[in-house]
């Protein structure tokens, strides 16, 4: 890993710039940026009331952001492999910010869609934790990656935690619109973060002549790999139950009965568990084959919505929900990057796993779509309960053949 060490001696080179630095400033990029996506879900009522939207047209642009932060993932991902991070990260941030004051201003579904659909979706792909994770793969010694991988995820949820609870309290005081203002001014904390995080760019002449590969050549590798395009397949369903749960959950305890300071608090649990789930999952994966880690967290995953659907709607069923799910929710990273790190290496992560992203992000698009889709012309979220259960199941089943070993490539022989 000739270009792993180049890059990790480079950020070694300035000195401020420690591995736990980096953790640091990575951990709050992905608080920042995770935290106001997260809590979306919480302006949906208040702005369908004010505009006479129907459920549908705010999840309509909850999937767009969903499939567009999919889709610009692995382009974000492959200039940052190509060109550092910091500018990558710096021009999502914008986009986020801007994506917000326009949802902000928002009186109509296509101004609606604009703002959060089509900004906040491509500013995602290029601030998000993805980027950060990609960036600790590439600078962390090899013994601080899976517990730097844990983290930068667990600090997504943890800005779940924050902002789920202070987003209710400001939409209740204050009104939705300066809430989306807040949080658009708190995105441009992104941009000085974002240098602890800078990747210098590689040059071909850097790289050993046995360890260069293009573009071209490395999406043909992944998509040749068995291994890769079942863990792409699983990542699907992370995305379809992260998204319906973020975008609906709120609204679907509303409707069961309970007050909306529940789905606050179930928001919340979940990104505090996550906390715990992330990391013991970082830290375990290094104890533990991958693929069996990802298979128990979405049959957990089924297991705890079968329970969740079927017993009777409680303040403490709904609590110990968001504690499983919490567990479970975002833990699905570390173990997935570093799949994708150990298959390939590292030269094309940011690229390889955005890939990987995007399938997640498929699922997403769904998960958010069919739920408003469902419930228009149901009156009830269960269909979609179930599918994910499904998903969940076959999820389980299809990471079990993965092979944990770095890809076969054939080695130059001598003239």
């Amino acid at each position: 890993m000739a270009v792993t060490n180049s890059i990790a001696g480079a950020s070694r080179g300035l000195g401020w710039r420690t591995p736990l630095v980096i953790v640091i400033c990575g951990s709050l990029i992905g608080m920042l940026t995770f935290g106001p996506r997260s809590s979306v879900g919480f302006f949906m009522q208040p702005m369908s009331l004010e505009f006479t939207w129907g459920r549908d047209v705010f999840a309509l642009a909850f999937a767009v952001q969903n499939l567009l932060w999919g889709i610009g993932q692995p382009f974000a991902g492959a200039i940052a492999d190509k060109f550092g991070s910091v500018r990558v990260i710096c021009v999502g941030a914008l986009l986020y910010a801007v994506g917000l004051v326009v949802m902000r201003y928002s009186s109509t579904p296509l101004e609606l869609n604009l703002g959060a659909g089509l900004l906040i979706g491509f500013g995602l792909s290029g601030c998000s934790f993805n980027l950060v994770l990609s960036a600790f793969g590439k600078l962390m010694p090899p013994e601080w990656r899976g517990i730097a991988l844990g983290a930068g995820t667990a600090a997504g949820s943890f800005g779940q935690f924050v902002f789920a609870p202070f987003t209710v309290a400001m939409i209740d005081n204050v009104g939705w619109q300066p809430t989306l203002t807040v949080f658009a001014v708190l995105m441009l904390l992104v941009i000085p973060l974002s240098m602890a995080l800078a990747t210098p760019t590689v040059a071909a002449a850097d790289v050993p002549v046995a360890q260069r590969q293009s573009f071209k050549h490395a999406l043909s590798e992944a998509f040749g790999h068995r291994s890769y395009v079942l863990l792409v397949l699983g990542f699907f369903t992370c995305g379809f139950q992260l998204a319906f749960i973020t975008m609906h959950l709120p609204a679907y305890l509303v409707d069961r009965g309970m007050p909306a300071s529940t789905g606050g608090w179930v928001i919340a649990v979940i990104g505090l568990f996550n906390i715990v789930g992330s990391l013991t999952v970082g830290y375990a994966q290094n104890k533990f084959p991958k693929r069996y880690i990802l298979s128990f967290i979405y049959f957990t995953r089924a297991l705890a919505t079968v329970a969740f659907i079927l017993l009777p709607m409680t303040t403490f069923s709904a609590i110990a929900f968001g504690i499983i799910s919490g567990l479970t929710w975002l833990s699905t990273v570390p173990p997935t990057s570093s799949l994708v790190a150990l298959m390939f290496g590292t030269r094309w992560l940011a690229t390889l796993y955005g890939f990987a992203f995007f399938s997640h992000q498929v699922g997403g698009f769904l998960g958010a779509l069919l739920g408003g889709i469902v419930y228009e012309k149901f009156g009830s979220y269960t269909p979609v309960w179930w599918l994910s259960v499904l998903f969940g199941v076959l999820s389980a089943l299809i990471n079990l053949p993965i092979v944990e070993a770095p890809v076969a490539r054939p080695v130059a022989q001598p003239a």
